[in-house]
């Protein structure tokens, strides 16, 4: 038994890419599941009892996510081009000026062009191209590890049903009762860290939109729209989201870019000690230290993706936890798979 579990041990760490989106894709399923049950209620005709079938539900689903990142590419990345574009423009006069206020207060005492800056800047030469080629591998993999997880996700949520009641069966019939409501209360928080995230996006994107506004930021709504998606990406989402509306800032004036990475800096830290505890405990059930926690750990292990996964893991182990440590807790209602 010991040597076996070793073999399996050892097998799931070679395999461990693979578990990793086997993982992610139980995860979604569960956070989708309650979203397809209603799209599966509804009739497909006003008269008559017809329904969609889940296959159709979850088709559905899924062509409302991507026409929703289809708009978002549709309004966002046009008027972001067209920005980017006057600031390369614009670039090298801004770069002057900086450098003549360095040497003005006798910061800097040598005048460089932005080309020569670029060929100084390390890791420039070489090892760039190494740079570039190994991004790509990364880009290209992550593609693919995308369109496996939704796909996997897909037969997942089609074959639920069968799922659950093979995992039923490893259970003894008198403890079935009891593992049948763990899994309702498993996809119970799930489902709600999935809508604690879209909530959460909801208000930084309505808060940034705001002040933004309020600034006088040129598209201020495409870039609320961009700070709400990047809020569901832990760590490296809200700063990857900011960088177009400071580079928009800074095509009207430094101060104002200086303001805006302000209120993006305060706007972050509210969002990491207040806003994700306090959403997360109260959509999933989880106390603040144990999302703070999970959060450090799983960012510490698995980087952005471990960030991703923490709260939802942490509430599958308090449910798990909780049913090896109370012996006599009775069946919960909740959702099913």
């Amino acid at each position: 038994m010991a040597l076996g579990g070793i073999v399996i041990l050892w097998w799931a760490y070679l395999a461990r890419g693979a578990l990793l989106i086997i993982y992610v894709s139980w995860l979604l399923a569960i956070g989708f599941s309650p979203l397809i049950r209603i799209i599966e209620r509804q009739k497909i005709l006003p008269i008559g009892s017809k329904r969609f079938p889940r296959w159709f539900a979850i088709l559905i689903l899924y062509l409302t996510i991507l026409g929703f990142l289809a708009l978002v590419g549709f309004l966002a990345v046009p008027p972001l081009v067209a920005q980017a574009r006057s600031l390369w423009v614009a670039l090298p006069g801004m770069f002057d000026k900086a450098q003549q206020y360095l040497i003005d207060h006798g910061w800097l005492h040598e005048h460089i062009t932005l080309r020569q800056a670029v060929e100084r800047a390390p890791g420039a030469g070489g090892q760039t191209v190494g740079t570039i080629a190994g991004a790509m591998v990364n880009v290209v993999g992550g593609i693919f590890a995308i369109i496996t997880t939704l796909i996997l996700t897909f037969y997942f949520l089609v074959d639920a049903e069968n799922l659950r009641a093979a995992f039923l069966r490893l259970f003894p019939v008198e403890r079935r009762a009891r593992a049948e409501a763990a899994t309702r209360e498993v996809v119970t928080k799930v489902s709600a860290w999935l809508g604690g995230q879209l909530l959460m996006g909801g208000i930084i994107g309505v808060s940034a939109g705001l002040v933004l506004w309020l600034m006088g930021i040129p598209y201020f709504s495409v870039l609320a729209l961009i700070s709400g998606i990047g809020e569901l990406i832990p760590v490296l989402g809200p700063i990857l989201s900011s960088i177009p509306a400071v580079i928009i800032a800074a095509t009207v004036s430094y101060k104002l870019a200086l303001f805006v990475i302000l209120f993006f800096v305060i706007q972050q830290q509210f969002e990491s000690h207040v806003l994700v505890p306090k959403i997360m405990s109260r959509q999933v059930g989880v106390s603040p230290v144990v999302v703070i926690a999970s959060l450090l750990i799983g960012g510490e292990v698995l980087g952005i993706l471990g960030a991703i996964l923490a709260v939802p893991s942490a509430a599958v182990l308090q449910v798990v936890l909780g049913e090896l440590t109370s012996e006599d807790r009775g069946p919960t209602s909740g959702p099913r798979a």
